[in-house]
């Protein structure tokens, strides 16, 4: 494995993780244990990876700002529509997950770039 590969299973492992704190710490939302949680990071990433192409940087969920929030928080939301077995979250906890996921990342990087 080279080691963009490594970086790469690293960033969705700790996303994983986070996930699950968040799910923890927020009512709202729920992550059917660590592999559902690495499931939920592999499509919350795809979907917003989607919404980058489709619309440019400036609406996508890596991006500060109220639009970066929002469209986090939709992300997160259509993720469960995908995959309803691993991931279960109300309109308020997408929200909510958005913010602190958006809080966390602040000092761990989740983010694959």
């Amino acid at each position: 494995m080279s080691g963009s590969w490594i970086g790469t299973i690293v960033r969705f492992v700790v996303s994983a993780i986070v996930l699950m704190l968040v799910a923890y710490l927020i009512p709202g939302i729920r992550v059917s244990g660590f592999v559902g949680a690495l499931i939920a990071a592999v499509v919350i990433a795809g979907i917003g990876y989607l919404i980058e192409m489709a619309f440019g940087d400036r609406i996508s969920p890596r991006s500060r700002g109220i639009v970066g929030f929002v469209t986090a928080a939709v992300v997160i939301y259509l993720a469960q529509f995908i995959i309803p077995n691993y991931l279960s979250v109300s309109l308020l906890g997408s929200l909510l997950a958005a913010l602190v996921i958006g809080l966390i990342d602040a000092f761990v990087p989740t983010e694959l770039r």
